[in-house]
């Protein structure tokens, strides 16, 4: 299993115990989280990758966009639980985009995921593909997600699911006295985004204090 921090969002035995329920993967995606933890490379925590699971199940998406591939563990994931579902996903940095091809291609789901090297916050702005994902899954530089509202709701299905990771990052989006000076300004733009998505007539958002923070939005109209 993977380490998770002391310092979580919320209290350590309480991550324990919901991991120790968690039934352990097998295959790629125990490789993929054996690669993580030893080269210190963010991927989803467990609890929240359960979650983004029953939420991929539940919608049964047939065109999902992630940005933020890294080693490609969550667009693997998701494919896993969903196999008619096809894939693109956005990585900018380019080495970290060639080791998630070649993940994808040992899992076998080469053409169900596309992996592309890209800055994601000037490429969905060219993506000629309105509403045409049912689910987006924003896991990449969290002081871009502000700026990235609109063009995902842009091409956001209605009723499609844009799922967001850490958040709160590490508490830090809830309260000043956590704050760690070099992160002021991701912290301000995560509370801008949180602000935002909140008050927008055409989507629902529910915040949950999951993994280091995940909201979970709905297109309305």
């Amino acid at each position: 299993m993977i380490e998770y921090e002391k310092d979580a969002i919320v209290q350590p035995y309480v991550t324990e115990y919901i991991r120790s329920e968690i039934r352990e993967n097998i295959g790629i995606l125990a490789e993929l989280e054996q690669y993580a933890s030893e080269h210190e490379v963010p991927i989803v925590q467990p609890e929240t990758a359960k979650l983004l699971e029953v939420l991929t199940a539940a919608k049964q998406p047939h065109n999902i966009l992630e940005i933020g591939t890294a080693i490609g563990y969550s667009a693997i994931l998701m494919s896993e639980i969903c196999p008619e579902a096809r894939i693109t996903t956005l990585e900018f940095d380019g080495d970290m985009a060639s080791l998630a091809r070649d993940n994808v291609a040992r899992a076998g789901l080469s053409e169900k995921i596309e992996v592309i090297f890209a800055d994601a916050r000037d490429y969905i702005s060219y993506i000629d593909r309105d509403g045409y994902y049912d689910m987006i899954f924003i896991d990449g530089p969290k002081a871009h997600y502000v700026y990235m509202i609109d063009d995902c709701m842009r091409l956001l299905k209605k009723s499609g699911v844009m799922i967001c990771d850490n958040v709160l990052y590490k508490g830090m989006t809830c309260t000043d006295e956590l704050v760690i000076r070099r992160k002021i300004t991701i912290v301000k733009r995560l509370r801008k985004f949180i602000k935002a998505i909140s008050e927008r007539d055409d989507m629902v958002t529910s915040v949950l204090s999951v993994g280091d923070g995940v909201t979970v939005s709905v297109k309305l109209k």
